[in-house]
């Protein structure tokens, strides 16, 4: 990616579509299996004052950074918390390209800059049944 890219240029070119949970994505990969793949990964980007609104899916969910500013990424075992605020970027003094959230807990997201871009893997795969998304106006209180 060039240093001068932006966020409408990333969305077009990987051919990004609304997320129903916020940002935008494409599924890039899919393990068929019977029954339920085995795992599943997408492109997501968040713009800037755009957010990852809560929610959680019934399956190991790794984040990967690949561009952009670095994200805040919010996590809790419970709904009523407390939450943890992550940063996946590259500068591993300040947090780490990686982070995993466990099945079932709670997370959120939101970019530090103009964009962030990241990819999402999901095991086992990513289903919609699976996936909850919190009402509008629910938070969780940090610690």
């Amino acid at each position: 990616m060039t240093a001068d890219m932006h966020a409408e240029d990333i969305i077009r070119r990987l051919e990004l579509e609304p997320h129903p949970e916020g940002g935008w994505y494409r599924q890039t990969w899919i393990a068929e299996n019977p029954g339920r793949a085995s795992g599943t990964c997408i492109y997501f980007l968040l713009k800037s004052g755009e957010r990852s609104h809560w929610h959680r899916v019934d399956a190991t969910e790794i984040w990967l950074w690949h561009a952009g500013a670095p994200l805040v990424l919010s996590m809790s075992e419970t709904e009523t918390g407390p939450a943890s605020d992550h940063l996946l970027t590259p500068d591993l003094d300040a947090g780490a390209p990686q982070l995993i959230v466990p099945p079932g807990w709670w997370q959120a997201a939101r970019s530090t800059g103009e964009y962030t871009l990241v990819s999402c893997t999901v095991s086992p795969g990513f289903r919609f049944e699976g996936f909850e998304l919190a009402l509008p106006g629910f938070d969780i209180p940090r610690a």
